[in-house]
């Protein structure tokens, strides 16, 4: 397999992903009380919004790559 189709289908999975997801959650932990032997920590979810163009771009590029790279064989 060339490397070009490789390629090409990595960026059509991942503009569907990306289009399904429409982000990524994450989950991180933060100190909220600190008094010596003391500690309490709270879990906060936050999530990293991926709009729909970045999978559009991902999908139109995995695309032309992989009709460009079928034209030149």
């Amino acid at each position: 397999m060339k490397t070009t189709t490789l390629i090409a289908i990595i960026l059509i999975v991942i503009g569907i992903v990306a289009f399904g997801y429409q982000g990524i959650t994450y989950t991180t932990r933060e100190k909220v009380v600190n008094l010596g032997p003391l500690q309490m920590t709270a879990e906060k979810t936050r999530t990293l919004p991926l709009p729909p163009i970045v999978g559009a771009i991902a999908l139109v590029g995995g695309i032309v790559l992989l009709v460009v790279g079928r034209k030149n064989d």
